[in-house]
């Protein structure tokens, strides 16, 4: 059976039509990508409580179901972040695995409220690299080697020693400049990095709370939970109780 070439186009341009529609004006995701390069903790906020994301009306439709919809839709905000940061000064390591890691989570989701709630985090990660990264550009070269050594061995019980021995500085002077640069002490800024991966793997993982006092190097369960609690104001298991079965 052969298809005529007059009944080929109309099918072809009756599938176009119905894709035809109102596309609008890329400005409104450049200034949220914008925002979010720029560090713009208010506009992004504001952008996430209004769910702006899930207000597809001009956006294209990229899948009849409305969960793959938003799921693609979800794939080319991480990427247009990603770039985005990473023009604004991000580490493109740093951007690429933070893309990844939320991606990845993406596809566990099942309904479009879950997406939408995993990209508000995901917007709000990114902006707060974001402002971190403009902070060093003020930050001494000794403070930001510390930081970024934090970053890195964040899973390891990490000291003032470690800290002098990798940047050639001592205890002293490194403890001084820290407080100066960033407001807090090297030991309270280690144990609030820790907390917010203590946080990442309550939320996005199923391991149990010993298990992530360990990963953190925390001298027992009940210290972690103990510092968990004065930086949060709940314990590790009612926050996975709060946030985890709320996300997935």
């Amino acid at each position: 059976m052969t298809i005529s070439k007059d009944l080929y186009y109309k099918d072809l341009h009756a599938d176009e039509n119905e894709f035809e529609i109102f596309h609008r004006s890329p400005s409104i995701e450049y200034s949220f990508y914008n925002a979010v390069k720029s560090g713009d903790m208010e506009t992004v906020l504001k952008n996430c409580t209004e769910d702006a994301f899930i207000n597809l009306d001009g956006t294209g439709v990229l899948s009849h179901n409305s969960v793959t919809n938003i799921k693609y839709h979800f794939v080319i905000t991480a990427a247009m972040l990603t770039r985005y940061c990473i023009d604004g000064g991000l580490k493109p390591e740093q951007a690429y695995r933070l893309s990844d890691f939320y991606i990845l989570k993406m596809d566990s989701c099942t309904t479009v409220r879950q997406v939408a709630d995993l990209h508000h985090v995901m917007a709000k990660d990114f902006t707060g690299k974001m402002i971190l990264q403009k902070k060093s550009s003020i930050i001494s070269k000794p403070v930001m080697q510390c930081v970024n050594y934090i970053y890195s061995h964040i899973k390891e019980r990490i000291t003032i020693q470690d800290l002098s021995e990798h940047t050639g500085f001592s205890a002293n002077y490194l403890s001084r400049v820290f407080k100066q640069n960033l407001g807090l002490s090297i030991s309270d800024y280690i144990r609030e990095q820790k907390i917010e991966k203590a946080t990442y793997l309550l939320r996005y993982s199923d391991r149990p709370i010993i298990d992530i006092a360990n990963y953190l190097s925390f001298s027992s369960q009940s210290h972690f939970i103990q510092t968990f609690e004065n930086y949060t104001g709940l314990t590790p298991k009612k926050y996975r109780d709060k946030y985890y079965k709320s996300m997935w």
